[in-house]
C-alpha cells in the first residue's frame, strides 16, 4: 500500500503564495493518477488539483485554475502543488494521495495532510 507524507502548510496573508510537498512510498503501479485535496470540514472534501501519470496531464478545480499548479517528479517520488494568490477561501487541510480523474475524487490511499490557514 503507498504511503504519502505531506509538508509545507502554513498561515499566510490573503495574495500570499505556499508550496506543498508530498513524499510518495511504495509501488505506485495500481495508480494511474495523484492529486491534492481539501478538507475544509467534516463533511467536506474537495478534489484540487489531479496529475495523470502516463503523460503528465493537469487537471484543477474551478476554483484554483490559474492560481496552483501540480508538479510530479517521478524520480525522487514527490508531488507538489505551488499555490499563488491564496485565498481565505483555500483554507483547509490539504491531503495527496490517489486521484480517479473521472471526478478528481480520491482513489485508493491519502496521507495525514498539511494545513493551510489563509487570513489577514
Amino acid at each position: 500500500q503507498l504511503k504519502f507524507v505531506e509538508s509545507g502548510g502554513g498561515s499566510v496573508q490573503p495574495g500570499g503564495s505556499l508550496r506543498l510537498s508530498c513524499s510518495i512510498s511504495g509501488s505506485t503501479i495500481d495508480y494511474y493518477a495523484f492529486g491534492w485535496f481539501r478538507k475544509a470540514s467534516e463533511n467536506d472534501i474537495a478534489g484540487i488539483s489531479c496529475i495523470r501519470s502516463a503523460d503528465g496531464s493537469t487537471y484543477y478545480s474551478d476554483s484554483v485554475q490559474g492560481r496552483f499548479a501540480i508538479f510530479r517528479d517521478r524520480e525522487e517520488n514527490t508531488l507538489s502543488l505551488q499555490m499563488n494568490m491564496l485565498k481565505p477561501d483555500d483554507t483547509g487541510l490539504y491531503f495527496c494521495g490517489g486521484c480517479d480523474l473521472s471526478g478528481l475524487t480520491i482513489y485508493g490511499s491519502w496521507g495525514q495532510g498539511t494545513q493551510v490557514t489563509v487570513s489577514s
